[in-house]
């Protein structure tokens, strides 16, 4: 069989969205290898962060010079041209976006809605870019044949924002990238956070600096104790500017160690060496840093209700992310307690297998019609 994706986050999104993208593919290549899964990419990337192997795995660049010049409209009016040349039987959208086309060309569609926050939270987004992913999203809703949710808070919210048919809507959850499911010796992870200026001891957020994740919060959690805070994410604007004065009026410059642009096993060392990871923010579409902080058996802080359980389980903490005071006790809890905070990474380890390569490969390939 051949699968198309959309492939833009592929090849130029180092984070998010395309570690997502770029999992997927690594791992239905690896357990289905007799398919061929060719990743359409709008136009050549700056620099490499996937490679295909031109076997099972093959990189799609528009070809007319049309195309080449005017790439946002191959994707959208004119890709489909290209997959029906190319033999593809399904077509997987990967960040919530489908080609026009798909159903009249006889080729079978499916589309990965992430979150649909933008709705939830209009005021962390400008307007114009909330009119244009509603449009884009609704409309890839309701012409793909399946909607992948990434979790059942995103299903939720599907069905309730753009009144899709729950009966279309499958839950597959995200993996984790092969770095975080290693575990590394105790030499190697200290030369690792030697190597970034971190002490013995320190806490982990990992994620963009903006309102939303709410790194502010933690700083306040922090402020009045001795701990350093590794933060990896950078981020601009209104709430960073908010978050560096924060950081200059507490005297807190030698305790918080901003890090950007950290290579994947160094991330993965990053969390194995972690007192406690904290991910407090008010709300997200799934939170995979929470499975790679299981994944690296380091504690885990993160917030109550919404999506955070089903990625957290029963042995994260949970907090109220809008209250410091409620962080720092937590922080304090298992800090203090390395009993407790050890029995809960063993079972937040064992919780974290339900998110293993292989259940994602067959999850997947019950989508696509593999088995």
């Amino acid at each position: 069989m051949r699968i198309g994706y959309e492939a833009k986050r592929v090849f130029h999104n180092k984070t998010g969205l395309g570690n997502y993208s770029r999992d997927l593919i690594r791992i239905m290549s690896y357990y289905y290898p007799y398919n061929q899964y060719l990743l359409y990419n709008p136009k050549p990337a700056k620099e490499q962060v996937f490679e295909p192997d031109g076997k099972k795995v093959l990189e799609k660049l528009p070809q007319s010079k049309w195309d080449i010049k005017f790439y946002n409209l191959w994707r959208q009016f004119r890709m489909v041209e290209d997959l029906k040349a190319d033999g593809i039987e399904i077509f997987h959208g990967l960040s919530g976006e489908l080609p026009n086309g798909l159903a009249a060309a006889g080729i079978k569609s499916i589309v990965t809605i992430h979150d649909l926050i933008f709705l939830r939270y209009p005021s962390f987004y400008p307007f114009l870019d909330r009119k244009i992913s509603y449009y884009k999203f609704k409309k890839a809703a309701q012409e793909a044949d399946i909607i992948v949710a990434i979790s059942e808070q995103t299903k939720r919210d599907i069905v309730n924002f753009l009144s899709a048919d729950a009966d279309k809507i499958k839950v597959i959850y995200q993996g984790c990238r092969a770095d975080f499911q290693r575990l590394y010796d105790d030499a190697e992870k200290r030369l690792n956070y030697e190597k970034y200026g971190l002490p013995s001891r320190y806490l982990l957020y990992v994620s963009r600096i903006e309102k939303r994740k709410n790194l502010l919060g933690i700083l306040k959690a922090i402020a009045s104790s001795g701990w350093h805070l590794a933060v990896v994410g950078g981020g601009s604007g209104v709430y960073y500017q908010e978050v560096m004065q924060f950081i200059e009026e507490n005297n807190l410059k030698n305790r918080i160690h901003f890090l950007k642009d950290v290579p994947a096993k160094d991330l993965a060392m990053l969390y194995q060496s972690a007192e406690v990871f904290l991910y407090p923010s008010f709300f997200e579409g799934f939170g995979i840093p929470i499975v790679e902080g299981l994944y690296s058996k380091t504690p885990v802080i993160t917030s109550v209700g919404g999506v955070f359980p089903e990625a957290g389980g029963e042995h994260a903490m949970y907090v109220k992310p809008e209250k410091p005071q409620e962080i720092r006790e937590a922080i304090d809890f298992l800090t203090l307690n390395p009993d407790v905070a050890a029995q809960k990474a063993e079972a937040g380890y064992e919780f974290v297998q339900k998110f293993n390569d292989a259940q994602i490969a067959a999850d997947w390939a019950e989508v696509y019609g593999l088995n």
